[in-house]
């Protein structure tokens, strides 16, 4: 919970500074870029948990990454300063946290849809015009498929599930046929 806590005001605090600047999608793919490098380096992770290195040593560290991948400014002085507070640990959570903050300050849903057979351009194009209809945003869907469904459409928004698939509806008329 803690963890969290620290992850929301970090990410927070980066969302505001990204609408300020006009500048919360570059500030998303810079801490991406930098969480999968980071995350994908076992050296790099034992390196800023490592209290035989420095404090500017690890800021070194950050500073050969930021130049690698051509951090703005901005996005520059917040690796930094999680270097400073010792916050290195909590970066995927902080990107995880930033993207949902993001996503909600710039009305953008990225709903998982979830069919039992590959959807070409034209239905994927109609699903994401109808639920861009129905919540009034930007809708960016990762579509998924899962035979199991047998057909229909699984549509996860958040917390909210559209389900539509036969294996759903299978399920609901066996449950009440059982209960007679």
């Amino acid at each position: 919970m803690i963890n969290n806590a620290i992850a929301r005001r970090y990410a927070k605090a980066l969302v505001q500074l990204g609408s300020e600047n006009g500048l919360i999608e570059r500030f998303s793919q810079e801490l991406k870029a930098i969480n999968d490098l980071v995350a994908g380096n076992a050296e790099l992770r034992a390196a800023f948990g490592n209290p035989a290195f420095t404090a500017e040593q690890k800021k070194q560290i950050m500073r050969d990454l930021i130049v690698r991948l051509q951090s703005t400014e901005l996005v520059a002085n917040f690796l930094l300063l999680l270097v400073d507070k010792k916050r290195v640990a909590f970066l995927s959570q902080i990107v995880e946290t930033y993207e949902k903050l993001a996503d909600l300050q710039s009305g953008v849903i990225r709903p998982v849809i979830t069919t039992a057979f590959a959807l070409d351009d034209a239905q994927i194009a109609s699903i994401k015009g109808a639920l861009e209809q129905k919540t009034g945003k930007k809708v960016l869907p990762q579509v998924t498929v899962d035979q199991s469904l047998i057909g229909g459409v699984l549509t996860q928004i958040g917390d909210i599930a559209y389900d539509s698939s036969v294996k759903s509806q299978l399920a609901r008329i066996n449950d009440i046929l059982q209960k007679g």
